[in-house]
């Protein structure tokens, strides 16, 4: 198991590490001059060389990148050129905002994807379970700009029982703070909501066909100590991974809606980011979102072996 979590961490250094040179890379080969960008496009040549010394601009590429990694180290993130401010308040504000949304999400995910699924499962077959996937597979087969504008639609426009976009800080009250909440949770979870109740329910039924199962039933215990302490315990392994996947990708994939929503956590940061070339900015977003979703993975990996007893001794880890 040691060995395990050793490999699995050495693997998520070497992407953290790859996705910064990919990052740098880029970033570097993007047209337009950093120091113009700051100084305004009626600087003099003279104070265009001034300011890329400064910065260091004018150092080798692999100079560049080794300042700029090695400041990621010591918690230097940079500063950012449009906003004249440290990035790493900037970025963790962000994140706040963001955390908030996605943990929102990934509650009512976990809760109301488990649900169904096991629904599904015990009504297998029959229309209640038709219905379940129907509705399921509408949720992921869109776009989530388009589950987005529905909701604006329907619960900003038409019903006007939620705001349309923006954001409120809990200060200003809890019942504003969560109704910024409410639309951009509903768009994400609308989303996500497939992957759960899809895998809860095949796992489910393959467990409850299963001869324990039957035995179980057998010796008669009451059917919800049967699906939910049986059945259940044992379907949720595939189940877990997938959460904690979901996780990251609710962090990685959180730009569409955050910026249909105008909500300002970290996905919206990228996209100004992106519109006003601040190169630092974005290269320190992306990185960031990199790592979520590289530790989102590990902690999968860590969840599997912990609930597989054929990784937690040692069989079948490559």
């Amino acid at each position: 198991m040691t060995a395990y979590i050793t490999r699995r961490l050495l693997f998520v250094v070497l992407v953290l590490v790859a996705v910064s040179m990919l990052v740098f890379g880029i970033t570097v080969l993007l047209p337009g001059n950093v120091a113009y960008l700051i100084l305004g496009q009626f600087a003099t040549p003279e104070q265009v060389h001034v300011l890329e010394l400064k910065l260091g601009l004018t150092d080798p590429v692999w100079l560049q990148y080794w300042r700029w990694a090695s400041g990621f180290l010591t918690g230097d993130l940079g500063v950012s050129t449009l906003m004249d401010r440290p990035i790493g308040p900037l970025l963790a504000d962000a994140i706040s905002r963001s955390l908030m949304l996605t943990g929102a999400s990934f509650f009512l995910i976990v809760v109301i994807g488990l649900g169904l699924g096991i629904v599904a499962a015990l009504r297998h077959g029959r229309p209640l379970d038709h219905g379940i996937s129907i509705g399921t597979y509408l949720g992921i087969a869109a776009p989530e700009f388009f589950w987005a504008i529905i909701v604006i639609i329907v619960f900003a426009a038409w019903l006007g029982w939620l705001p349309s976009s923006g954001y409120e800080p809990i200060s200003s009250g809890v019942g504003n703070w969560a109704l910024h909440l409410i639309a951009p949770t509903i768009t994400l979870v609308l989303g996500h909501l497939a992957h759960v109740s899809r895998l809860t329910r095949s796992s489910m039924i393959e467990v409850l066909e299963s001869p324990y199962i039957t035995a179980a039933r057998a010796k008669g215990l009451p059917e919800r100590v049967v699906v939910l302490h049986h059945a259940l315990r044992n379907a949720l392994l595939p189940t877990i991974t997938v959460l904690a996947l979901d996780f990251g990708r609710l962090m990685g994939g959180i730009v569409v809606v955050e910026t249909v929503f105008a909500y300002p956590g970290l996905g919206r940061l990228i996209i100004f980011s992106i519109q006003n070339r601040d190169i630092p900015t974005l290269q320190a977003s992306i990185l960031v979102v990199a790592a979520i979703y590289a530790l989102a993975n590990l902690f999968a990996d860590l969840l599997y072996a912990r609930f597989n007893p054929k990784i937690r001794y040692g069989r079948n880890v490559g």
